[in-house]
Order: structure tokens, then C-alpha cells, then sequence
């Protein structure tokens, strides 16, 4: 299924970018580029692992997200059928990231994207990446009515 309009789209409960979602993150990407998309994330004190240190499972998700707009931007719909993440070094609480994402390649039905997160400081140094394929769906298949 392909999409004319992305900054038309909505999805109110969904954890990452739900505005409606009470226990959501309520991270808002916008385009970057013809197929790409980028977000800002403060990380937060409910949402660590070991102690001060972001959830690497949130961090992966941030991406995973990250990836899915990129395609909505691309004008596509699909879900992540494969990802491989490197965690290159610990999020502290209070860290702005910049989360970033675009497509590398369209081929039928498969998307290759790629994501990363990178410190909003001076040093802007690479947190994580993740490259991931992308399988193209109908998601209103799921979306009750």
C-alpha cells in the first residue's frame, strides 16, 4: 500500500509517536528529505535499565520507529521483518538524541532503511544504528474499526 499524503497520517495510540497514548514516548517525526524522516528524544528517568543508563529495548525502538516514518515519507507502508542494531555507547538520563532514518533502497515488496541516534551536543557522537529491511504491507488490515 502506498501513501500520498505521510504528514496526513496518524496513529494516536502507538507507543513511540501516540499522541494519545498515555504511556507513550509522544515522539513526533517530521521529513528530512525525500525519504527520510527525523525526531528529538530526551532520555527519561522512567525509562532506564541499569541504573541512570536509557534501555537499550528503548533505544531500539526510537529506531525501529525512525525506520517505519522514513517509509512513510517514502510514500510506502510496511513493518520491520528484520533489524541488526549496534549499540555503540550508553544513554544517560537527560540526554538530548537526535533520531534520524531514510530509505537505501526499494526493491517490490523488501525496503532496506537505515537509522541512527546520535547526542545533541557538540560532540554529536553516534549512540546507535540499525540497519533493517522492511517488508511493504496493507497495516489497515490491523487498524479497528
Amino acid at each position: 500500500m502506498s501513501v500520498s499524503d505521510a504528514a496526513s497520517l496518524e496513529f494516536p495510540q502507538c507507543f513511540v509517536c501516540g499522541a494519545d497514548n498515555a504511556s507513550g514516548l509522544h515522539v513526533r517525526f517530521e521529513r528530512d528529505g525525500e525519504q527520510g524522516c527525523r525526531a528529538e528524544y530526551v532520555a527519561a528517568a522512567d525509562h532506564v535499565g541499569w541504573p541512570n543508563l536509557m534501555h537499550g529495548g528503548l533505544i531500539f525502538t526510537l529506531m525501529d520507529e525512525a525506520v517505519a516514518w522514513a517509509l512513510c515519507y517514502a510514500g510506502l507502508l510496511g513493518v520491520t521483518g528484520k533489524a541488526e542494531v549496534r549499540f555503540r555507547q550508553p544513554v544517560t538520563v537527560g540526554d538530548r538524541l537526535i533520531v534520524t532514518a531514510a530509505v537505501v533502497e526499494h526493491a517490490r515488496r523488501v525496503v532496506r532503511a537505515r537509522a541512527e541516534i546520535r547526542k545533541a551536543d557538540p560532540s554529536a557522537s553516534i549512540v546507535a544504528d540499525m540497519d533493517a529491511t522492511m517488508v511493504l504491507t496493507n497495516v489497515e488490515q490491523w487498524r479497528q474499526a
